[in-house]
């Protein structure tokens, strides 16, 4: 039996007036407080040739990325699956700035599958990153823009949690291990697989092993980075990793930390600190959800020939709206239809002052919406001709 022409594709959706509107409202608020901070919107292309979208970025996004071929060139496309890397190439080929440079962007990008139960393959991505400086400031600044992103969708009840991949870099420095195994262990640490992880640690140095078996015990509050300190094998990478999270985890204000040392997802994406925020809407007894997630990738830009430092954060704005209680309508005006000139002059005027009007067709007088039409345009009783808003 043929599928019938308008049933999408899993884990695709349309989206429904009320609910588009809310996105789009939301959209715009993500990219003025972005902007607040300095930040310039770029508009990067939806698809681009494949090796220019996958270049550097691992294995993870290469599968979570849809192929086509161009019918003009005949070479492979991919349909993006994550804009940082095409904002990296703007930072380093189109812009070619010397100092700092900070870009935004907002626009869909589309997943091959989903990595959680009723995600959507089609999400509306937000981001915000900063080009060209290495400290610790950049780190803090998108984690308050992140933070102030969130607040402006309604949300104030935070968790930042803190990792670092340079913590796993420390402990694994000087054993020789082929790049499979080492994968195999990264994905034991996220996964918090003690089993696996002692299996896959039995022919290591008995300090590396020690270290490794300690990483999926070391997540909690704060204190989490002093144990750290007395458990794993001290070095200059672990120490610098271990106090960039301390004075991060000191400067946030407004948000509770945790910390997660095993928490490797997107290790061969970052490159130091990365951070998720977490959180659930006021007056909502939900669980708090994954709602942003960042970190410094200073070799984001090195495939596109110019490495600079690079730290931001992303976040999809179709989540977000489900996570919000809605907006309310948007107040408009409700006007007849109709021909007669000192009408259409009314009307057009009302508009240009950024009134909402809804013009009734004929027939369908009630038939509103999304409008919430808290006034009408009527007849001026007083002065023939003319028209004048009243109260509903």
């Amino acid at each position: 039996m043929p599928m019938s022409a308008w049933v999408l594709p899993d884990h695709i959706a349309d989206v429904l007036p009320s609910e588009a509107r809310h996105i789009e409202e939301l959209r715009r608020g993500l990219i003025d407080t972005a902007r607040g901070y300095g930040y310039e919107l770029v508009m990067p292309p939806l698809l681009e040739h494949l090796e220019s979208l996958l270049t550097g970025t691992g294995e993870a996004l290469d599968l979570q990325t849809f192929k086509l071929v161009d019918q003009l060139s005949g070479r492979t496309l991919g349909l993006r699956a994550d804009s940082t890397p095409q904002v990296a190439r703007i930072d380093a080929h189109l812009l070619n700035r010397q100092g700092v440079t900070r870009l935004s962007y907002c626009g869909p990008v589309v997943h091959t599958r989903i990595d959680r139960p009723l995600a959507s393959r089609e999400p509306l991505q937000f981001g915000a990153e900063i080009y060209g400086h290495g400290g610790l400031e950049a780190d803090l600044e998108v984690i308050e823009l992140a933070q102030a992103c969130l607040r402006t969708a309604g949300i104030d009840e935070l968790l930042l949690d803190l990792a670092d991949v340079r913590v796993i870099d420390a402990v694994l420095c000087g054993v020789e291990l082929d790049g499979a195994h080492v994968q195999r262990i990264h994905a034991a640490l996220t996964g918090k697989d003690v089993a696996g992880l002692e299996q896959l640690s039995r022919e290591l140095p008995g300090r590396v092993r020690a270290d490794l078996m300690a990483l999926p015990t070391l997540h909690g509050d704060l204190s989490v980075l002093e144990q750290a300190r007395r458990l794993l094998q001290p070095s200059v990478a672990m120490q610098e990793a271990l106090d960039s999270m301390a004075w991060l985890a000191a400067q946030v204000q407004g948000m509770r930390v945790s910390v997660d040392l095993s928490d490797l997802r997107g290790y061969a994406y970052y490159t130091g600190m990365r951070f998720a925020l977490f959180g659930a809407a006021a007056g909502r007894s939900s669980q708090a959800a994954e709602l942003a997630r960042g970190g410094r990738y200073d070799e984001v830009g090195a495939v596109f020939g110019r490495k600079r430092p690079a730290v931001g954060f992303s976040l999809d704005v179709k989540e977000l709206v489900a996570m919000v209680p809605p907006r309310p309508l948007v107040a408009a005006i409700r006007a007849p239809w109709g021909m007669d000139a000192s009408l259409r002059e009314a009307v057009a005027r009302l508009r240009a002052q950024g009134q909402t009007v809804v013009c009734s067709l004929p027939g369908h007088e009630h038939e509103v919406d999304e409008f919430h039409c808290d006034r009408e345009l009527v007849p001026d009783t007083a002065q023939a001709g003319a028209w004048t808003v009243r109260n509903l």
